[in-house]
């Protein structure tokens, strides 16, 4: 996939650091020939993407929130004045109170819930309204990231479960929105990752050991891995691919029962 993605152009929205899905997917796309721009929330976020974003010569850094209207016109403006045009973007967001992603689902709180759904989900379809006048006319690629939690009971993820049912629901509907006009929408679903999102997930630790030591390939999604599928699916490889959830997760979601355990 070396420079499959020559002359493209486009944002990564979620990068927090060296771990991140979102560098990941940044680092692969540079590698295969795109142009970056990336996205951060906060001064805090900042600091710590302004080195990465040297490493993958991403020349427009824009600090967003999701949750606020006038931060993504901003945003959105200073992208395009940067460029007329862009074929793809990655929305790697999501948001849960920690003290939420423990314990059981019946306490969630009404807040936590609103506020899961609106940065986690509604954010994908603010963007994805806001990327389509740059997209229209041109043909692009949204691109989320999800996790199996949407469709399967997986302790402590909680609200984020609804959350990703919700997004996954909201890819199929903007891949029937939008292609007729040649914008393809997809998400991908890795298994547990060692980021700082995951950290924030009660018994991450666990999560992690178990799947790596019971999914068929015996491994966990690397950022290789991820990364890879997301230049697949936004270049021309991925052409007739859409309303998709794509799983790199070394084949845990087949299983019924975990491998090792004592029958």
């Amino acid at each position: 996939m070396t420079n499959s993605m020559n002359g493209m152009r486009g944002l990564v929205m979620g990068v927090a650091n060296e771990r991140s899905i979102a560098w990941g997917i940044a680092r692969a796309m540079r590698k295969a020939g795109a142009e970056l721009a990336l996205s951060y929330m906060g001064e805090a976020f900042g600091k710590r993407v302004v080195p990465l974003a040297s490493k993958v010569d991403a020349k427009l850094l824009l600090d967003m929130d999701v949750s606020n209207d006038a931060s993504l016109e901003e945003g959105f403006s200073r992208l395009a004045d940067h460029w007329p045009t862009i074929d793809f973007l990655v929305h790697a967001i999501a948001y849960s109170e920690k003290s939420e992603l423990t314990g059981r689902f019946l306490d969630t709180s009404r807040d936590n819930f609103k506020n899961s759904l609106d940065i986690s989900v509604y954010s994908f379809i603010d963007v994805a309204r806001r990327a389509y006048p740059l997209m229209n006319g041109n043909g692009g690629t949204l691109l989320t990231l999800t996790y199996q939690g949407s469709n399967r009971v997986v302790p402590n993820y909680n609200v984020m479960g609804a959350a990703k049912a919700a997004l996954e629901a909201t890819t199929r509907y903007l891949a029937n929105d939008l292609g007729p006009d040649g914008i393809r929408v997809n998400a991908i679903s890795p298994g547990p990752m060692k980021t700082l999102a995951g950290a924030a997930i009660g018994g991450a630790r666990k999560t992690y050991r178990h799947t790596e030591e019971n999914a068929p390939m015996r491994a966990n999604a690397t950022l290789e891995a991820i990364g890879g599928t997301a230049v697949w699916l936004a270049s021309p490889a991925g052409l007739c691919t859409t309303g998709e959830v794509v799983r790199v997760d070394g084949g845990y979601h087949v299983l019924g029962m975990p491998q090792q355990a004592n029958l």
